[in-house]
């Protein structure tokens, strides 16, 4: 790594934690339960969102009826986003008078976009109107982030609350995550990228004279259809000169700005935040990339806010930042070392001048090798899944780094909400192997945790698990999965298990070379999307709902702290030690494989 290099990620970081700490104040503010100047801003609004939807605000809810709250509303969700998709060509803000999405893939969007993973088997601009961007993949960006952020309200509420047989009101937390939260902070970066040149408007797609006139082949066929021969057999051909390029438009900035956010990721254009209409300068990069983690970053401060004790939050940043900058560092070393094929080659002094270079194949030049590999570690850490660069051309060992933050289980940051309460389920099973290693029942936040919550925290913690391994086999298995990798080997098993794995951890990122857009892969990953998503949030709920329901066990000279640099390393060990001990068999087949091969 380069001197550049290593200040482009050491301001990124030092930038970020400069803002976690007044952004989580903030969000402790926002749900607290005792009036304060944040909520009393905005009371009216909020008021007036009850008394329209018919909630009664001051209800407290126990686990199972915030859980089927949240599963009906966001079951709605998708079926409203699945109808507008196959309705679009009858429908308002349609210039380019797109049609109808096909089932598969409508289905696999709505929930894709419902469940916060925004996968995408198409390419925005050539098939989502205007109105579908808006009305169904941006409404849902705000919604399924707003439902993440208020499950984690409720599983801290189950930390902090002692014998309650309530952890919340769903519908109170998921208002205010939208207005207080995702609202205005989506306004603000949306102003700042249409400042940098990111398109907002509404006009249909611009035809511009080309500077460089081109042209491509095309046979010539008759009015049956059938390709016109010559006189020796052979096809008619004819030039067809290129004078004009079709540049898209449309609303972008608004849904860029809470794409990033909410750790959504969906990308209005298909070559999302590599498009220049979605991220012109690097400064746009630089807000977006810190978009990515500001909220998830802040929610761990606010964890520690609403505990009553500020350093749990601390504790639980430094876990993640102890796994997230090795690999971030890990990854843009081997993409500037370049491709390990061309060592031991007899390639001329320019080849050799530009492999010095590093690896450089799928990245935008305006942004760099450094800048992209951040933006890679950003994204997959965070659940996200919007990405800069092709992930597909990153080298092998760069390849493997954002494949296996995403098989983490999306706990290094993740998604908004769903990731702090992945990394609690981690924490759980952490205090509770301590427990073992000294033989005393464990405790966590004052709470003793017993045979219930291990069993809760074990299913959020193994469930993606087995999604990705689970999926990956049948795809590999059947002609239907196999048949849309584009490269062979190594690098095709790659791309299937990062497709599972990115949507069976919420990501939804892509490799790229694997043709999605079918039956079978928009069914699959569905399937996978809806039950990483649902699943693991009623499981973190129910072990709130037990450990609020709970008494305040005082510490005594056996409690474990839960905030010091030891439970620290213990936690991140627990983390890593899962997901290598699932994961290494299939990494092995994969990015260790091909790395292997290609230095030989």
């Amino acid at each position: 790594m380069t001197t550049n290099d290593l200040l482009q990620v050491g301001l990124y970081l030092v930038v970020l934690l400069l803002l976690v700490k007044p952004v989580g104040s903030y969000l402790a503010l926002v749900f607290a339960e005792a009036p304060n100047r944040v909520t009393r801003f905005g009371g009216r609004v909020e008021r007036g969102i009850y008394r329209l939807c018919g909630i009664r605000a001051e209800e407290d809810m126990g686990w199972k009826r915030y859980a089927l709250a949240m599963l009906l509303f966001n079951v709605l969700g998708v079926l409203a986003v699945y109808a507008l998709q196959r309705a679009q060509q009858w429908l308002p803000l349609n210039p380019q008078h797109f049609g109808a999405v096909s089932p598969d893939s409508a289905m696999n969007t709505a929930i894709s976009f419902a469940t916060n993973t925004n996968w995408q088997g198409y390419a925005g601009e050539s098939t989502m109107s205007y109105l579908t961007q808006m009305s169904g993949l941006a409404v849902q960006n705000f919604l399924s982030a707003a439902t993440g952020i208020a499950a984690l309200v409720a599983v801290v509420r189950g930390f902090s609350r002692r014998s309650s047989l309530g952890i919340g009101n769903f519908w109170v937390d998921l208002t205010r995550s939208t207005l207080y939260v995702l609202l205005p902070l989506s306004l603000l970066i949306a102003l700042l990228l249409v400042s940098q040149g990111v398109v907002q408007n509404f006009k249909p797609y611009v035809d511009v004279p080309v500077v460089q006139v081109g042209s491509y082949a095309e046979t010539v066929k008759n009015a049956a259809g059938n390709t016109l021969k010559d006189a020796a057999g052979h096809d008619v051909i004819r030039e067809i000169p290129v004078t004009t390029q079709t540049l898209p438009m449309g609303p972008a900035a608004s849904q860029v700005a809470i794409k990033m956010l909410g750790t959504n990721g969906g990308g209005f254009f298909n070559a999302n935040s590599a498009h220049p209409y979605e991220n012109p300068t690097p400064f746009s990069n630089f807000i977006e990339m810190l978009a990515i983690l500001l909220i998830p970053g802040g929610l761990c401060v606010m964890f520690g806010q609403m505990v009553g004790d500020r350093r749990q939050g601390w504790a639980i940043l430094a876990t993640m930042l102890l796994i997230f900058i090795p690999l971030t560092i890990g990854l843009v070393a081997a993409e500037q070392a370049g491709n390990p094929a061309w060592h031991g080659l007899a390639v001329d002094a320019r080849a050799s001048a530009l492999q010095a270079g590093g690896n450089m194949e799928g990245k935008e030049a305006r942004f760099g090798i450094a800048s992209s590999g951040l933006f890679a570690a950003i994204t997959t850490a965070a659940s996200c899944g919007a990405v800069n660069a092709m992930h597909d051309s990153l080298t092998p060992l760069g390849g493997l780094v954002p494949m296996w933050l995403i098989q983490l289980g999306e706990v290094i940051f993740g998604g908004v909400g769903s990731g702090l309460y992945g990394m609690l389920a981690f924490a759980v099973v952490a205090v509770f192997i301590a427990g073992l290693m000294v033989g005393r029942t464990p405790e966590y936040l004052g709470k003793k945790i017993e045979a219930y919550e291990m069993k809760m925290a074990s299913l959020a913690v193994l469930l993606p698990c087995a999604l990705v391994v689970i999926g990956t086999a049948v795809a590999v298995m059947l002609p239907a999965g196999v048949a849309g990798i584009a490269n062979s080997g190594t690098h095709g098993f790659s791309e299937i298990l990062y497709a599972v794995s990115s949507a069976s951890n919420n990501n939804g990122s892509a490799f790229g070379g694997l043709s999605a857009n079918a039956p079978f892969w928009n069914v699959l990953l569905g399937i996978c999307m809806f039950l990483a998503r649902y699943p693991l949030a009623i499981a973190m709920l129910a072990l709130a709902g037990s450990l609020a329901a709970k008494r305040h066990v005082p510490e005594s000279a056996g409690t474990l702290p839960t905030h010091t640099p030891l439970f620290v390393t213990l936690l991140a060990c627990v983390v890593i030690v899962i997901g290598a001990l699932t994961f290494l068999p299939a990494l092995a087949l994969g990015p260790i494989a091909e790395y292997l091969m290609s230095v030989h």
